[in-house]
């Protein structure tokens, strides 16, 4: 370990969020939250401090390794957790997290008549038929990062399931425009086996042929240093 790196302060999102449907069930995703741990315990084993945000519901089973490790729930409150952390001195952000597209802004249900019923029960049941949810967009947290740590290094992740690699490489170019960020990592089953990093002050992308070649790319990257 230098006495660089035992300074560095990381930041890491990682698991799922939810959304409330009513108060006994949720809306949410597969996101496990591997990335992001093994990524915080490949972090710390070099000396780095971490901050880890880990998802509720997170189902990884493996070793959690960080100096301050946070559970979150919904968007709203890994926003807040967030937010928290604007005053610590943070050198990088990787938000790996899986944070809910939506969130459900109410229940309904189809009367005889054709007309939507608003649901306010706090356990909808399903005795009476189909239920209809209408979603709505959840803030995108990504595009706050920048406004909360605005001299660290932001890494965001592209998770994507269909599309081509040139539409998949538009989507990454839109968020490292939009959101301000540094870096995206870009993986999936549209890309298939391994991770495309995709740096803002680069025309050419790095590919990793898996975990730890990754970790090694955001290390070296991410926070100046690599091993």
């Amino acid at each position: 370990m230098t006495n660089i790196q035992a300074s560095l302060h990381a930041v890491i999102t990682a698991g799922p969020t939810y959304e409330p449907l009513d108060q006994v069930r949720r809306l949410t995703n597969f996101s496990t939250g591997s990335l992001g741990a093994q990524l915080a315990s490949f972090l710390k084993a070099r000396g780095i401090k971490v901050t880890l945000l880990t998802g509720h519901y997170s189902t990884y089973d493996g070793p959690y390794q960080a100096d301050v490790r946070q559970s979150f729930t919904t968007t709203e409150d890994l926003a807040t957790k967030l937010e928290a952390l604007k005053e610590s001195k943070v050198d990088a952000v990787f938000h790996a997290a899986a944070v809910s597209d939506f969130s459900v802004e109410g229940l309904y249900r189809q009367t005889n008549s054709g007309e939507l019923e608003s649901l306010k029960s706090g356990k909808v049941s399903t005795r009476d038929g189909a239920v209809m949810a209408k979603l709505v967009p959840t803030p995108k947290l990504i595009e706050q990062l920048r406004q909360w740590f605005p001299d660290a290094w932001i890494t965001g992740w592209k998770y994507e399931v269909e599309g081509s690699y040139p539409e998949l490489c538009k989507k990454v170019t839109h968020q490292l425009a939009t959101c301000q960020t540094d870096a995206c990592v870009l993986n999936g089953p549209a890309l298939g086996d391994g991770f495309v990093l995709f740096l803002k002050d680069s025309v050419k992308p790095v590919v990793a042929a898996d975990r730890s070649g990754l970790f090694d790319l955001l290390l070296k990257h991410g926070l100046g240093r690599g091993n």
